[in-house]
């Protein structure tokens, strides 16, 4: 019985550790560890803050579907309407106006801000995504009127108001003459107007397809067109794209539109054939397009911090070991930093 109880103490004796330990979740700290730690926390804060402005933000997705709706179609100028099935439209929402061509110094601002508009659109086209997200209720859509009263004569016709057309191919046309349906198609009356009396110079101020959104800038919305040749034909070649719009402003259902211009000069005797005028042909597409406000998910979002944070803690984790012992390797290597004794021998001379 003594040997098994001394065996035990033995083993008890063994087995005593006197000397305090350390937790294993203690690290040594020092200058380098410290500045790692620093360039870490303020990459995470940095970082977050930048994650937190892209989660605020919103993005428009665009989705395509078969058109299957029979809605109507509304522009929003007016002038004679011939469809393909032969119909010809009329609204008694057109207006005629007589007024002066040349603008006011307020109204050519307002059209050269347009055409400013128009030229960062076509070079920039993620600002259309702006335009549908923030409607600029304040952007230039309708000419101002004209403040003075001057006396000028009245050289020029304003053609405004809005016209409901059928949803197939059509043509809207500006040409000399009062127009006449007819059994076998449609004719203009100009044989009584002067040929030296007109010119087909003209300005668009806005031009649109279905619901008018506020803010939303058109492809045709502000352009001028100037010529001083009196058989001038203007033609406009437009692809209509039914839209459906969603955002956290609105939602409504417009059209959007392409647009190729051609013109040239009318001169029977060297073969260019054709009518003087402004011609807007149009064609409905039959896709539909949706164009919807994304927003990004709220655990989206945290997935992404967390992968900021762990990821960064991670990398500079293994950065700073790694230098570590790079650095330690270069000291042993070399015997940098240890303390080599000197011998100072004294020379004394009397």
């Amino acid at each position: 019985m003594r040997r098994v109880s001394r065996k035990k103490t033995l083993s008890l004796v063994k087995e005593l550790d006197a000397f305090p330990k350390v937790s294993e979740s203690y690290v040594e700290t020092s200058a380098s560890g410290g500045t790692v730690s620093l360039i870490a926390f303020s990459a995470i804060a940095l970082l977050a803050v930048l994650e937190f402005f892209v989660y605020r933000d919103t993005w428009m997705k665009y989705e395509y579907a078969q058109l299957i709706e029979k809605s109507v179609l509304m522009a929003d100028v007016g002038a004679d309407i011939l469809d393909l099935a032969e119909t010809m439209i009329a609204s008694n929402g057109l207006q005629y106006e007589p007024v002066i061509f040349e603008l006011t110094p307020q109204q050519r601002l307002w059209q050269r801000t347009l055409i400013l508009i128009q030229s960062r659109l076509r070079e920039e086209h993620a600002l259309q995504e702006v335009l549908y997200k923030t409607l600029l209720k304040g952007s230039p859509t309708a000419l101002p009127p004209r403040s003075d009263a001057s006396m000028e004569p009245l050289n020029a016709c304003r053609i405004h108001g809005h016209a409901y057309v059928n949803k197939v191919a059509g043509n809207l046309h500006i040409t000399v003459g009062k127009p006449i349906h007819h059994p076998q198609g449609h004719a203009h009356i100009a044989a009584f107007v002067s040929h030296e009396s007109y010119n087909f110079s003209h300005r668009i101020d806005h031009l649109s397809f279905g619901e008018e959104i506020p803010g939303i800038i058109n492809p045709l919305d502000g352009t001028e067109k100037i010529t001083y040749n009196n058989n001038q034909m203007f033609q406009y070649f437009i692809t209509v794209v039914p839209t459906r719009l969603s955002t956290y402003k609105i939602s409504a259902d417009t059209h959007q539109f392409s647009v190729t211009e051609r013109e040239r000069v009318i001169n029977h005797a060297a073969g260019s054939h054709g009518v003087s005028g402004i011609f807007v042909k149009y064609d409905i597409s039959s896709l539909m397009v949706t164009v919807s406000e994304q927003h990004m998910p709220l655990w989206q979002f945290l997935v992404r911090l967390c992968g900021i944070v762990g990821g960064i803690f991670s990398t500079t984790g293994m950065l700073h070991g790694f230098v570590g012992f790079c650095f330690d390797v270069i000291c042993c290597r070399f015997k940098l930093g240890v303390y080599r004794p000197r011998e100072v021998s004294l020379y004394c001379t009397e």
